[in-house]
């Protein structure tokens, strides 16, 4: 579900014969300026932040959070523990993915894979998504205006340790948002969908239609 982020951390443990240069280090932040060439940014312990317009290749870190400012555009984005922010405008051009943390993409960003965690939750802000958001215990709000052309899955457990615990994933789809592809449910979820929002199929789950701005529970 993860391959980005697993396939980085051998990568990231060797980081130590690098002795965190540049992009790449093992304890502490990396900042990527603009203009600066692109290329890839990792770290162990800490965060990467991408400048507004900046750009890099793959960015990955085990224990931290992953931001791109406005306009700014990567390759791919991935973390173990901690959450992934895009601005506005910002692009993506593979998945974003996150194992415990939060996935929040803001007006107009763009990212042309998938979306994942096991544990978080994903606001889309009046942005796109090419793939699909896939999580086993996460919630999701797809924004008003905002677009998803590969669906969404909520899958069971698949040999991971996760805590869920009682937690039931609840989904929103927002006015005027659009989910082209599937929802398919792997286990028992809530599903509020606006009147005015377009879906896909939806399998393993029962859709509560509403009217207005919200959902009629506390979400």
């Amino acid at each position: 579900m993860l391959k980005f982020v697993f396939a980085l951390l051998p990568a990231l443990a060797c980081a130590g014969c690098l002795q965190g240069d540049g992009n790449e280090r093992i304890n502490g932040p990396v900042n990527v300026a603009a203009g600066q060439p692109a290329a890839d940014a990792s770290t162990v312990n800490g965060s990467i932040k991408v400048a507004p317009g900046a750009a890099v290749l793959a960015a990955g870190t085990v224990n931290g959070s992953i931001s791109l400012g406005e306009g700014a555009s990567a390759s791919q984005l991935g973390t173990v523990n901690g959450s992934i922010a895009l601005g506005e405008q910002a692009r993506v051009a593979g998945d974003v993915s996150t194992v415990n943390g939060d996935i929040k993409l803001a007006r107009g960003a763009d990212v042309t894979g998938s979306l994942r965690n096991v544990n978080g939750l994903f606001t889309i802000d009046a942005a796109h998504v090419g793939g699909d958001i896939k999580t086993v215990a996460g919630n999701i709000h797809v924004g008003t205006d905002s677009r998803i052309d590969g669906g969404i899955r909520i899958e069971h457990s698949t040999g991971m340790t996760v805590t869920i615990g009682e937690k039931i994933p609840v989904i929103v789809i927002a006015p005027g948002a659009v989910v082209a592809g599937p929802l398919k449910f792997d286990r028992e979820v809530k599903l509020y969908v606006s009147d005015r929002a377009t879906i896909g199929e939806v399998i393993g789950a029962t859709p509560v239609m509403f009217s207005g701005d919200q959902p009629p529970t506390e979400t």
